[in-house]
């Protein structure tokens, strides 16, 4: 079964549903990653700082404490469920747009392995691994790269593109 191009044939009334949905997910999207910067401010040392605290650091502003084993599994485990439903759903709007073959299959997988690697990474840096929050940096990075990436093109053709009669 061939999906590639369907979207833009899709009724009017679907792809306005569609653009609807990913907009709310971007949305939804960026302000989690808006609680990202506001908790880690964008670099390694607040994100070593968020998950294994600066109660040693006397000079802190504010003082942080490690997270619990409790907190740190809860934290991962809502995280992997959910972003990968996101892009799941992201994933197989996206197979239905005419971007071509190689790079739907990179937007559609590479999300997948930043879930893993971001927070299976903040699990490993948890446990003491520090160097671990630059994996956990990039690959936050690609994922929001790739989250952008898709929305645009599925936006693009739910919105712009017209269904051929």
């Amino acid at each position: 079964m061939e999906f590639h191009g369907v979207l833009s044939q899709l009724p009017n009334n679907m792809k306005l549903l569609i653009s609807a949905f990913v907009i709310s997910l971007g949305i939804g999207f960026f302000t989690g990653i808006n609680f990202v910067e506001a908790t880690s401010s964008f670099n390694t040392t607040g994100i070593e700082t968020n998950y294994l605290g600066n109660e040693s650091d006397m000079d802190a502003e504010v003082m942080q404490f490690k997270k619990s084993k409790k907190e740190i599994l809860a934290l991962i485990h809502n995280h992997i469920l959910s972003m990968s439903i996101i892009f799941l759903l992201l994933g197989a709007l996206l197979s239905l747009t005419t971007l071509n073959k190689k790079a739907k299959s990179v937007l559609m997988f590479e999300p997948f392995l930043s879930i893993i690697f971001t927070f299976g990474g903040i699990y490993v840096l948890w446990t003491g691994v520090v160097w671990f929050k630059y994996v956990i940096m990039l690959s936050g990075i690609a994922m929001v790269i790739s989250f952008v990436l898709s929305s645009f093109f599925i936006l693009k053709e739910s919105l712009f593109l017209s269904k051929s009669d």
